[in-house]
């Protein structure tokens, strides 16, 4: 049995979820982690078995880690897979770049998630995975700000089934499977 391939996401109550010039500040400074209960945050880890990130949302990832040592605090610990047309620089041991077409990049990801679930990150991959119909649910942490401006969570027509909406510190987590 494989795993689910789920979108997962932060995002403003008016559909941002990055900021202008990609900004993941969503609150005055505040860490994400104080938006969302330690324990839900594990428990979407641990069902996670593999991610698969756009170059973008890496890069911006990248940016905050060596801006702040330390920020990224999700616990995760399974493969990671990169989909980028650019060789990271330097080269990190613990990332399969994955280039081409998405289809094939979410199959590999997602054997390697074995029957864990594989976590779709960055806005690009995201559509490009809802425009193929490869994602089974999508996971949004619905931030209580409105960021007026930024990267909007921006797909193609896609009906959704709700699932689950569960209160998280100051977040709302909702799941919805696509139908």
């Amino acid at each position: 049995m494989t795993g689910k391939v789920v979108v997962n996401r932060c995002m403003s109550l008016d559909g941002f979820i990055a900021g202008p010039d990609d900004s993941m500040d969503w609150g005055g400074g505040r860490p994400l982690a104080d938006f969302v209960a330690a324990e839900h945050f594990a428990e979407v880890a641990g069902a996670t078995g593999a991610m698969l990130v756009g170059r973008r949302t890496w890069d911006v990832g990248a940016r905050m880690e060596a801006a702040e040592p330390g920020s990224r605090d999700y616990p995760f610990t399974g493969p990671m897979f990169l989909l980028t047309h650019r060789p990271l620089d330097p080269p990190d041991p613990q990332v399969t770049i994955l280039s081409g077409d998405i289809t094939a990049a979410v199959g590999t990801a997602l054997a390697a998630a074995g029957d864990k679930d594989l976590e779709i990150l960055g806005a690009d991959v995201a559509r490009q995975c809802l425009e193929q119909r490869l994602v089974d649910e999508i996971l949004v942490y619905l931030l209580p700000l409105l960021l007026g401006d930024g990267t909007r969570f921006a797909s193609p027509r896609t009906d959704l089934e709700p699932i689950s909406s569960t209160r998280s510190r100051d977040a709302t987590m909702i799941r919805f499977r696509v139908r």
